[in-house]
């Protein structure tokens, strides 16, 4: 068989082939990029935490990193690991005020007798000499860099009022050679590897659960494109669609308790519904074009898909109690594909062809607002952050994918680069 890119540009159902899964240490891990600006950033200072010589890693860069990149903030340099300061004394605080910050984290990482590792932090308003917030998370060395993830959501949400979006995850496929295609999650600053799955053939439309414990994808692996669910944890993996014909694009619902895949059993490729153990199978649209690319709004009451019922892909939309037929979403583009839906139900993100470039876009559903956010001309595969604040998707640099991340209002936009062609990001959930 002979491999290819894959491209959901082709608005294809066809499925790829995945091989002998395995559980390993991935390559080398990606490399962050900032190439935008953000607007109204708060100057703040992320002290190193005291015992981060014991721990091996610099947990207050990870911090420092995170706010940075959601261009809210403006790192203060604050130097190496030094002697506690007595905070207490408004003078110390005056001092971080003076050197141009408005807050100061400060904390500690401290290793316990049962060998688990304690990490504190304290927030303080410097200008006001006040403390605003202060906490503490209790983790195996496994997960203590997600520890670092968490105390930014903190700080992040203490100081600008929106939802986490730091302490969550980013899965994805990199292709390395002809024959090597890797399913890879990452924590969401692209740090942190673990490589799920390794293939000779493709693997494609890696989706999250709702839990963020387990992932959906297609593989190939019986010589046809099959749907698989595969535990993250365990890495046990079944198989959920295998139907004649195609079968892609698989979607779970807000509550995990359906999916939706794009099958052509019966022909043309239409969306059908089942239960996540693959039982239940019911056909959802009726059309004579291609549906396909199924996504869930997060109240379970809309499915939103792509079709070219009328001519040229668009994006469309029905409730999934079947009470109205479906109905055409964008109108803006005469190509648009590849539905996202923000967490809140009130944005939609696709890609939009705009004199043959493919551009993210962001649609305000209450006004049928659009606006671009990406300034690449090969993007695919948008996916919200768990706040929606953010978009990842996959787009190309130079012939070799790379994965982008941007904010929903264009503002600020970064580069996640590694070894290899990087395709098919999605964000997923905050961990419980």
């Amino acid at each position: 068989m002979t491999t290819l890119k894959f491209s959901r540009r082709k608005l294809v159902g066809a499925g790829v082939a995945a091989g002998l899964m395995t559980t390993l240490p991935a390559m080398a891990e990606l490399q962050v990029s900032i190439t935008g600006v953000g607007a109204n950033q708060l100057p703040i200072a992320v002290k190193v935490l005291e015992g981060t010589s014991l721990v091996g890693e610099d947990l207050s860069a990870v911090i420092g990193a995170d706010l940075e990149r959601s261009g809210a903030f403006r790192l203060i340099p604050t130097g190496a690991e030094g002697a506690p300061e007595d905070l207490s004394k408004p003078e110390s605080l005056a001092h971080w005020a003076q050197a141009g910050a408005n807050a100061l984290v400060v904390g500690s990482v401290n290793q316990l007798p049962n060998g688990r590792w304690e990490v504190k932090y304290f927030l303080h308003d410097a200008v006001s000499s006040t403390m605003l917030d202060s906490g503490q998370f209790v983790v195996s060395k496994k997960y203590i860099r997600m520890a670092a993830h968490r105390v930014a959501d903190r700080i992040y949400t203490k100081l600008t009022g929106e939802k986490p979006m730091f302490a969550s995850r980013l899965v994805y496929v990199s292709q390395l050679g002809r024959r090597d295609f890797r399913l890879i999650v990452t924590d969401s600053d692209g740090a942190n590897q673990e490589e799920v799955l390794r293939s000779d053939e493709p693997i494609i439309s890696p989706v999250w659960s709702p839990d963020g414990r387990k992932v959906a994808y297609v593989s190939f692996e019986r010589r046809k494109p099959i749907v698989f669910i595969q535990d993250l944890t365990s890495g046990v993996r079944h198989a959920i669609s295998a139907y004649r014909g195609n079968n892609s694009a698989p979607a779970f619902s807000a509550d995990g308790q359906m999916m939706a895949v794009a099958l052509s059993r019966d022909g043309v490729t239409q969306i059908y519904l089942m239960r996540t153990d693959g039982t239940g199978l019911r056909r959802f649209t009726r059309s004579f074009g291609i549906d396909t690319e199924p996504v869930f709004s997060s109240d379970n009451r809309w499915l939103y898909f792509t079709s070219d019922r009328g001519g040229a892909p668009q994006i469309y939309r029905q409730l999934l109690d079947g009470s109205a037929p479906a109905e055409r979403v964008t109108f803006g583009s005469s190509y648009a594909i590849s539905p996202s839906i923000s967490p809140d139900g009130n944005i939609l993100a696709y890609i939009s062809r705009i004199n043959g470039k493919f551009r993210t876009a962001v649609m305000d559903l209450a006004t049928g607002q659009s606006t671009l956010v990406s300034t690449t001309d090969r993007d695919e595969s948008p996916s919200f952050a768990p706040n929606g604040r953010f978009l990842v998707y996959a787009t190309e640099e130079r012939g070799r994918g790379v994965l982008g991340t941007a904010s929903i209002d264009g503002r600020l936009m970064t580069r996640l680069t590694g070894k290899g062609d990087i395709r098919e990001p999605c964000w997923g959930p905050i961990l419980p």
